[in-house]
């Protein structure tokens, strides 16, 4: 039952990474037009690829002919690339330069953009302001009632992210109030939570990595680095690509290791993310992604594993002090080393406390401790599954209702729970797999 669609669902991407994927171009539409001759108009040379919607992935490049293996897939011009360099030769420098304490480059990028978006047709990057989306799925931008139907772990992360955005607000504001001159209207009106969150967005899931020099009017490492055009590349786990800033062509480049079809969309690599990672930094989901896992809590483990509560307070300590209680995780293969040592260190009694730090570094335990071990992992998975279960049928129920301001969240929490859902079904088989070996009688003690 718990698989039940997993299969099939693989079988449909399979076929479509495979195939041509129906697409409606969008190189003719406004915004693009002048972003490319924006761009054009600061040395970024043609390209092989073309702003495209794509049924799958929304927003996307598609190649207009094959490109080869190794292949230069784009290259952006340094004078195209909007960096805290821009923002401090620009008409923000003054303010940014005269300001204690020093601004974290983040926030001259989120304060620029803002500004930008409020001088509209005025302003140098008003092209590419036009061609940023409106608004983001990142958790930043989740209600309440959504965020609260994500996983626990990511839940407590998600809930850290739009508090880290309202404190960049609050904490801030007698900076944005420097900037009056700058404003045609007052800034309370201009620099609000929503303005900055939007900011915020656009430089956390858009950025590529770029080392800057430190800079003396700026506090914290610098390696952001808006690009327009490039930043329309979207994210698939098995696709390599080659990325850097080539100092000799003072260019951001991308490389396509494996090569793009003609007219299928091309695609880059986001680094070896799962799931809850993406939706958390990006905002999205990958279908399918081979790096996927469920994460568990302490608090879930404190609650299932079974024997006397002092020993396990002891061992929950022990655990902390050795920082063996983070990245707890489960994928399709079954749990992860870390929590079945976890487990098979739980599954001592305390008596054998002598054994602890051997266990943690990877000392076998008993044929009966790791039968514990095992059952104990099932349950922890069931826990897990139900929860997701929930999860799904909270979502269901909410769109059923006519959730028509929620839709595109509920949809993208919902995407995460399906592809968990399917994870912990085969985690539950390879684990009954394991439990079948375990239990099956050594050939030495057959008399």
């Amino acid at each position: 039952m718990v698989m039940s669609g997993c299969g099939r669902a693989a079988r449909k991407r399979k076929k479509k990474r495979n195939g041509a994927v129906q697409s409606v171009s969008l190189s003719h539409q406004p915004e693009y037009v002048e972003l490319l001759r924006f761009l054009h108009q600061r040395g970024f040379a043609s390209t092989p690829l073309q702003p495209a919607l794509f049924p799958d992935t929304g927003r996307g490049l598609q190649a207009l002919r094959s490109i080869k293996p190794n292949q230069l897939l784009i290259s952006l011009p340094e004078s195209c690339l909007l960096t805290t360099s821009t923002v401090l030769d620009s008409y923000l420098g003054r303010y940014i330069k005269s300001w204690m304490p020093r601004p974290s480059p983040l926030l001259a990028l989120c304060v620029f953009l803002v500004c930008e978006r409020h001088r509209g047709a005025d302003a140098e990057w008003s092209p590419y302001i036009r061609a940023l989306p409106a608004s983001y799925t990142c958790p930043a931008y989740l209600a309440h009632d959504v965020a609260a139907l994500l996983p626990v772990g990511l839940r407590r992360q998600a809930l850290e992210q739009k508090d880290a955005v309202r404190e960049m607000h609050s904490s801030n504001q007698d900076f944005f109030k420097t900037l009056q001159p700058i404003l045609s209207q007052p800034v309370e009106d201009v620099l609000t939570f929503e303005a900055l969150r939007w900011a915020w967005c656009s430089v956390n899931t858009r950025s590529v990595f770029m080392r800057h020099p430190s800079n003396q009017f700026l506090c914290g490492q610098d390696d952001y680095a808006l690009a327009p055009f490039l930043d329309l590349l979207n994210h698939r786990p098995d696709v390599q690509v080659k990325a850097g800033f080539n100092h000799e062509t003072k260019s951001y480049e991308i490389r396509s290791v494996g090569g793009t079809p003609r007219f299928l969309q091309a695609f880059i690599n986001y680094g070896s993310h799962d799931n809850q990672r993406l939706l958390l930094e990006y905002g999205f989901v990958a279908a399918g992604n081979p790096h996927s896992v469920v994460y568990l809590d302490a608090e879930m483990l404190r609650q299932v594993v079974k024997g006397d509560p002092r020993s396990l307070e002891q061992k929950m300590k022990f655990l902390t002090d050795n920082n063996f209680l983070k990245n707890l995780s489960v994928s399709s293969e079954g749990p992860c080393w870390r929590l079945m040592t976890v487990l098979r260190l739980m599954s001592l009694p305390q008596t054998l406390r002598h054994q602890w730090k051997a266990v943690l570094r990877g000392q076998a335990v008993g044929v009966e401790a790791e039968r514990t071990s095992l059952r104990t992992a099932k349950a922890l998975c069931r826990r897990l599954l139900l929860d997701t279960l929930a999860a799904l049928d909270k979502i269901s129920e909410l769109l059923q209702d006519g959730e028509l301001r929620l839709g595109e969240q509920l949809r993208l929490v919902q995407s995460l729970r399906l592809e968990e859902k399917c994870i912990l079904g085969r985690c539950l088989e390879s684990l009954s797999a394991s439990l079948s070996e375990v239990s099956q009688p050594d050939v030495g003690d057959v008399c």
